[in-house]
């Protein structure tokens, strides 16, 4: 057992709180679908809001406070430091993504996702009036150059908004690095080629890094895949990278985010709007802040935790539901299930679960392509709640 904020609370105490998490379902059912961990606070966070408040220091967010906090954790963790001169604080990771989107293209052009992925990815791209295009991962769950170029050629094809190979149509990547849902630790290799591909078509390339911090490769015995943060790859120089402590520290009710991008992204970063910047919380920033410069500790009994929790939860599948597929993973708190044998035919698989076993899974079909017949299970809880879920799953799926 793992001395791991994960083992801290009970399921009575997480009953009391009412987030998404702990109020979309009825009691009787375990709630192991949305990103949100069964942590207590980290006590440096509850010390930074706590000295905000006394300090009435409520006001409106400014300046860089932001990414000058993330930059020493991620010398710390990844070798590399963002330059807080090409940053920009925005209020959460997606507004990020839509205010990027708004300066690098316009109403009608094309934003390429690699299904099966987050599923904001698909609707906030359309609600700003983008066409959603398609590269999906292989099926080992890595990026696909084929597909990719296939992707880039469609939508960079037709329109007149400038630099596509041949075209005019603007186009960006959306890249999820590590990729939630399935747990792909994108290689240094991998991405230099993708960065290298998307130059060639003119195709600038975004990429959501929040799962960064749950990468597990100096915990695991095969040494597993590290991070590697896109804007130290060579050909990142146009290129825009997303971070927030919102999922590493359990903030997604403190919500901030920064976007850093390469030398040359440095004037589309300034052309977003001030007020966007408007609704940054002052109080998520210093409490991001305090995560960065005083959580590795606490971070990393959390990542010991994980570990520990994806090999109870292969373990007990393999025993309890053994047509349930486990696609191995190498970073995120996420475990992504191919269920496909384990329903009856012409089942849902999500409502199948639910109804069955009261356990309460993300819905693959969200994903995008690839995701259909497949459930995503949040592994952020303690081994007791954990053991009832998967025990639960084998009623339904076993």
């Amino acid at each position: 057992m793992t001395d791991s904020p994960l083992d801290a609370l009970t399921l009575a105490d997480l009953r009391r709180r009412t987030s998404v998490k702990w109020r979309a379902h009825p009691d009787d059912v375990l709630p192991l679908f949305v990103a949100e961990m069964d942590v207590p606070q980290a006590p440096f966070v509850v010390e930074a809001i706590t000295r905000a408040l006394r300090a009435g220091d409520t006001g409106y967010d400014i300046g860089t406070t932001y990414a000058a906090a993330l930059a020493p954790f991620a010398q710390r963790r990844w070798g590399w430091t963002p330059d807080e001169r090409t940053s920009r604080t925005l209020p959460d990771v997606m507004v990020a993504v839509v205010e990027i989107l708004r300066v690098l293209t316009a109403p009608g052009d094309a934003v390429v996702v690699t299904p099966p992925v987050y599923p904001p990815f698909y609707g906030f791209t359309r609600n700003e009036g983008r066409q959603v295009v398609e590269a999906p991962l292989d099926d080992a769950g890595r990026l696909d150059l084929g597909t990719l170029e296939a992707a880039f050629r469609t939508a960079t094809r037709t329109g007149g908004h400038g630099a596509g190979a041949g075209s005019g149509r603007r186009a960006v990547l959306l890249l999820c690095s590590p990729h939630n849902p399935t747990g792909t630790v994108h290689t240094r290799d991998e991405l230099e080629a993708v960065l290298a591909l998307a130059d060639r078509y003119g195709v600038r390339v975004v990429v959501d890094e929040i799962h960064a911090p749950f990468t597990f490769a100096d915990l695991v015995p095969d040494g597993g895949t590290p991070f590697t943060p896109l804007l130290s790859v060579a050909g990142s120089e146009r290129a825009i990278a997303i971070h927030s402590a919102s999922k590493a520290f359990n903030l997604a009710g403190l919500r901030a985010a920064t976007a850093v991008g390469g030398p040359d992204a440095a004037d589309d970063l300034r052309r977003i709007p001030e007020e966007a910047g408007h609704g940054v919380n002052h109080l998520a920033v210093l409490a991001h802040a305090a995560a960065y410069a005083e959580g590795d500790a606490w971070l990393d009994a959390l990542r010991a935790g994980l570990v520990r929790n994806r090999e109870l939860a292969t373990r007990l599948l393999a025993e309890h539901a053994p047509r349930v597929r486990v696609h191995p993973a190498e970073a995120t708190y996420l475990m992504w299930l191919d269920v496909r044998a384990a329903v009856p035919e012409g089942a849902d698989p999500h409502h199948h679960v639910l109804r069955h076993a009261r356990v309460a899974l993300g819905d693959g079909r969200h994903f995008g392509s690839g995701g259909q017949g497949r459930l995503r299970l949040n592994l952020a809880t303690s081994p007791e709640i954990l053991t009832e879920a998967v025990e639960r799953l084998g009623r339904a799926l076993g």
